[in-house]
This record gives structure tokens, C-alpha cells and sequence, in this order.
């Protein structure tokens, strides 16, 4: 499939946004938040600002952006239009935690729980968008029980790190915190490798015989192309990165999304001052940029059903 980066965008930033509300959401009830008005407002305008720029950014690939409104019509069958629901409500509870946050120095109580219900929206918004492709049938890369908990664990790998980020920059920087966010980073590229490793050793069930219908009959070939030229189809559908290059690639973004912030986040235990909040920053950077290459791969490695009818062999 052909990677729309506006999609990459949208899925890594608010993917990170969702999961810093989903940490925050879990930390306020426990009274693990500092009642300082000021570093909630960072932590919630990294995490609604990451938000924010993913959703802006998912529009960017519609060929009308403004009819997008009409998608919240669909709930009931479109994992899409769910997506777009559970996203919009989130900003309700997560604004008036900030409220309470920010101008009362209370993330407690009443606040808290609204903390916890933005959490629990931000879950079903990421989730939501992992059932958009896990649901397509058409793509067997996709329609795997992997791809929601590697999309949940992704999102809370990026929102630990953001939520570390912030604190080592405007308070004194949490283990805890940093331990959580290495503990999320290691469960996040282990899950993705077993992903990997399966697509690997596993080949599509599909054929030209079996889409045709003609399996009964024996082996089905393409007498020739349905085209002399390249069309929509084949440019979106029938993209392909090399067997080689995706190999170079997955390494390179376990190095940067996985490897990286690990070390960044030892150095940063290290240290204090502003160098432990420069290494939280590119700890968070990293895993940003990993999860971006990462994001690509999902892409650029699906097979859609469809190039059966354009010489696939399998899919």
C-alpha cells in the first residue's frame, strides 16, 4: 500500500497525545500528579496539542476536507466515524480536568475522574483507528489480532515518553516515571517484532484461483494485464518496498524508536538539570521518529487483495 503521510502523521502524533491522556488518566485518580497549575498546562497542551496536529493532519489525504464532518454519521457500522466521535468527546473531560487542573492546582477529585473518562475515550479513539485496518479483510498484513495491542502499546510507549519529557523539563524528572515509559518502550518493539516475524513466516492464502472463484478447476493465470499502464489501483494498492530495504528499515526504526530512548533515558537518570530535560526531550523525539518509520512500514509492507488481478501471486 502506498504510505499517505498525512495519515503517518496523524496515527504517531495522536497516537502520543492519546497516550499521554491515557497515563494521565490513570496517575490522577492515584493522586500521582503534582498540584502545580503550570506543568499541567504543558502536559496538557503537548498532549491536546499532538492531538490536535494528528487530527488536522488526517484530513490532509481527503480530496474534500471540509465534507469530513459527514463521517460522524456513520457510527453505527464505520470504525472511522467512531474514531472521529470518540475523538472529538475526548476534549470535553480532558478540558475541564485542565480546568482544574491549571486554574485550581486540583488534578483530585472531581477532576481526576474527568481525567479518568478523557483516559478511557483516548483508549477507545486509539483503538478505533487500529480497527479501521485490522477490520479490512482485503489486507492480510492488517487483518491480524496483533494490530490493536500494537497500537494501544505504541501509543502508551509515546505518551510515557512525552509525559517524562514534561516533567524533566519544567520539574525535577521522575524514575518512576522513566521506568515505565523503558518498560513501555521494550513490551512496544518486542510486540512489533513478533508482528514482523509472523508476517514473515507466513504467506497470503489468496490466489488468482481462489479470487476468481476457479479454485476447483486448478491453477489460474493472468492471460494478460488488465492494463497497459499504470492506474489508480496499482499505484495505491500495488505499492511495494523491497524485501531488503524493509529489513535495512525495521532495524533502523528499532534503533531510533526502541534503542535510543532507552539509552537517552538511562543517561537522563544520570544526570539532573537541564541535561537529564535535553535527554528526556530526544528520548521522546526518538521514539516519535521510530514510531513515524514504524508507522510507514505498516504501510509500504500490506498487500491488498486486489493486485490478484494484476499478476500478484499471492496475498
Amino acid at each position: 500500500m502506498n504510505p499517505a503521510y498525512s495519515v503517518l502523521v496523524f496515527t504517531t502524533a495522536s497516537g502520543a497525545g492519546y497516550g499521554m491522556l491515557i497515563w494521565l488518566g490513570i496517575l490522577a485518580p492515584l493522586g500521582m500528579l503534582p498540584a502545580n497549575g503550570w506543568f499541567g498546562f504543558w502536559a496538557l497542551a503537548l498532549a491536546l496539542g499532538l492531538v490536535t496536529v494528528g487530527l488536522l493532519s488526517s484530513t490532509l489525504h481527503l480530496g474534500h476536507p471540509e465534507r469530513a464532518w459527514r463521517a460522524f454519521s456513520q457510527w453505527r457500522s464505520s470504525w472511522l466515524s467512531r474514531e472521529g466521535c470518540l475523538a472529538v468527546a475526548t476534549y470535553l473531560p480532558a478540558g475541564v480536568f485542565g480546568i482544574g487542573w491549571v486554574f485550581f492546582d486540583r488534578p483530585d477529585g472531581v477532576f481526576a475522574l474527568c481525567a479518568a473518562l478523557a483516559g478511557l475515550l483516548a483508549v477507545g479513539t486509539v483503538a478505533c483507528t487500529a480497527m479501521i485496518y485490522a477490520s479490512l479483510k482485503t489486507v492480510r498484513q492488517w487483518h491480524n489480532l496483533q494490530v490493536l495491542p500494537i497500537y494501544l502499546v505504541f501509543a502508551l510507549m509515546t505518551g510515557a515518553l512525552g509525559l517524562y519529557a514534561v516533567y524533566a523539563v519544567f520539574m525535577a524528572g521522575q524514575i518512576w516515571l522513566g521506568s515505565i515509559a523503558g518498560l513501555a518502550v521494550l513490551s512496544a518493539w518486542a510486540l512489533k517484532w513478533v508482528y514482523w516475524n509472523g508476517l514473515d513466516d507466513s504467506t497470503g492464502e489468496s490466489t488468482a484461483a481462489t479470487a476468481t472463484g476457479l479454485a476447483d478447476l486448478g491453477p489460474v493465470s493472468l492471460l494478460d494485464l488488465p492494463h497497459s499502464e499504470e492506474n489508480f489501483l496499482m499505484k495505491e494498492m500495488g505499492y511495494r518496498v523491497a524485501r531488503k530495504h524493509a529489513v535495512k528499515l525495521r532495524g533502523i526504526a528499532v534503533l531510533l524508536g526502541g534503542a535510543l530512548p532507552l539509552v537517552c533515558l538511562l543517561m537522563s537518570f544520570a544526570s539532573s538539570g537541564g541535561l537529564a530535560a535535553v535527554l528526556a526531550v530526544l528520548a521522546l523525539l526518538s521514539g516519535l521518529a521510530g514510531t513515524l518509520l514504524e508507522r510507514w512500514l505498516f504501510f509500504a509492507e500490506a498487500t491488498h487483495k486486489v493486485m490478484l488481478y494484476y499478476g500478484a501471486e499471492a496475498a
